[in-house]
């Protein structure tokens, strides 16, 4: 199911001239008039694509935010109050205790699969990012990123989806947010490969909202042609007013979901529809629990999960002071150890709540390295940031949550991001596909099977989607002398 097409792909045809004063009365009061710089130049086309660009601009608010008009949290004070978030630890877990929440993992695992086959539970997946970063000039979800079957961040996302559906014996849909620059690729790739199985009523794809970017030192919209501006997702703070306008909401009220298993498209290693994880969010009767790794250095670039006047944030690890940041317990342990890794599980009522909420998000602004064209028409790209970019970001939804807790899993199984061009230190294509391989030797070898030195074993959500998957299919003493991708063993849906 597609839920409509994203701004910007407007159909060719014949059209009335577009006059273009509407757009000159709405951008005069804010000194907006030479995004119509090069209006004479262009088609009719252009010109209505410009023009719907343009009147979906909130002007006064971006106003605003250039302004620094809007309030926005003073996290270096609101920092000194902070104390960590309730939590289930890991070391809880792989012991098998109740901890601070009184819930036993085997409990948590137990409730968390009743759930699932009770279809209570669906996914949605962010996926508007461009690989551009990563030298790659299409969306980041179609990165092939499995290292010997060369299978897209996406495609290992359904096969999840399409494991935990055939393990459960439930159907298990996905919300798939899109951007304006990803969306049109992305529901192609999926046409082409027949939606890699997952059936017509099971996906539902929708496209997020955008914010323009503003000169860093005027506040001026910046043009990415003469006939487009410069547009970026609006942050995945824009989720819950996408699902509410594309009707995502309804098709879940309408399906009996009341869990939603949120993620990005980056992250392969995403322990999807967890059972574990379901079961303590629904035990504690939380309405938002985030999944967390421990932070190994206090200056990690992760965000930090804290407790301030009895409720839950996620602080940005560049608004997080460092006398704070630094802080350690009694055992010389961070105090703030939380990392944030954008996995959580929304109860549907927070998000249809939200709706009346999302206005009151705050924007975060980034300076960023924009380009953009000159009064001569020419591209620029600069070499330093230029620009202001505007996002929201969900998990700004957390204090609005009842009884939100977050559950510490170990990085290994649960965090390997794409993000960075080959060089970079962590979170390349190469690093990502050594921690997909090293998960799966460790799944192997948990079977009391072997991996020969020097030999690379991928292992297809379809054959196991995790280690007790591998159990069931691996036996022990076995040896793998040659690297080999395990492919499906049940057929996909129709």
């Amino acid at each position: 199911m597609f839920a409509g097409i994203c701004l910007g792909t407007t159909v060719d045809f014949l059209m009335p001239s577009i006059d273009k004063t509407p757009c000159l009365d709405k951008l005069d009061p804010y000194g907006q008039e030479h995004l119509l710089q090069f209006w004479d130049q262009l088609t009719n086309r252009g010109r209505r694509q410009l023009t719907e660009q343009i009147q979906e601009i909130d002007f006064p608010l971006v106003d605003s935010l250039f302004r620094g008009e809007i309030d926005q949290p003073d996290w270096a004070e609101q920092s000194q109050l902070a104390t960590p978030p309730r939590a289930v630890r890991l070391e809880q877990r792989k012991a098998g205790s109740p901890g601070e929440l009184g819930i036993t993992p085997k409990e948590a695992l137990q409730r968390g699969e009743s759930a699932l086959r009770d279809g209570a539970m669906g996914v949605i997946l962010t996926a508007g990012g461009q690989g551009s970063r990563l030298g790659f000039e299409k969306p980041k979800s179609l990165y092939p990123i499995g290292p010997l079957s060369k299978a897209s961040l996406l495609q290992i996302h359904i096969e999840k989806i399409l494991a935990a559906t055939h393990r459960y014996e439930v159907s298990v849909p996905l919300y798939l947010m899109t951007s304006s620059a990803t969306h049109d690729d992305t529901v192609q790739f999926l046409e082409d490969n027949e939606n890699f199985g997952l059936a017509a009523d099971d996906l539902f794809v929708f496209c997020q909202g955008s914010m323009p970017a503003v000169d860093r030192e005027t506040g001026k919209l910046l043009l990415a042609e003469k006939d487009r501006l410069f547009l970026s997702p609006d942050g995945h703070g824009g989720t819950v007013a996408a699902l509410a306008s594309s009707g995502a909401i309804e098709h879940m009220q309408s399906r009996g979901i009341d869990q939603l298993f949120y993620l990005q498209v980056d992250n392969p290693l995403a322990p999807m529809c967890d059972a574990e994880l379901l079961g303590f969010h629904l035990l504690a009767e939380s309405q938002l629990t985030s999944l967390t790794v421990a932070k190994q250095d206090p200056h990690e670039k992760l965000g930090n999960f804290a407790e301030i006047d009895g409720r839950l944030h996620v602080i940005e690890y560049s608004d997080f002071p460092e006398n704070i940041a630094e802080l350690r317990d009694d055992l010389g342990r961070l105090r703030f150890w939380a990392g944030s890794i954008a996995i959580h599980i929304f109860q549907r009522d927070l998000l249809e709540r939200s709706l009346s909420l999302t206005d009151s998000l705050p924007f975060h602004v980034a300076q960023k390295k924009v380009p953009y064209l000159n009064v001569y028409g020419e591209l620029v790209t600069p070499d330093e940031s230029n620009a202001l970019k505007f996002e929201r970001f969900i998990f700004d939804l957390l204090p609005e949550a009842e009884r939100p807790i977050v559950v510490e899993y170990d990085e290994a199984e649960s965090f390997a991001p794409l993000k960075n061009a080959p060089g970079a230190a962590k979170d390349t294509a190469e690093y990502v596909r050594q921690m997909m391989l090293a998960q799966h030797r460790r799944w192997i070898e948990a079977a009391g099977a072997k991996v020969a030195g020097g030999v690379d074993v991928e292992i297809s959500p379809l054959f196991a989607l995790d280690a007790a998957g591998v159990t069931q299919h691996v036996q022990p003493g076995k040896e793998f002398r040659t690297s080999q991708y395990l492919e499906p063993t049940f057929p996909k849906q129709n």
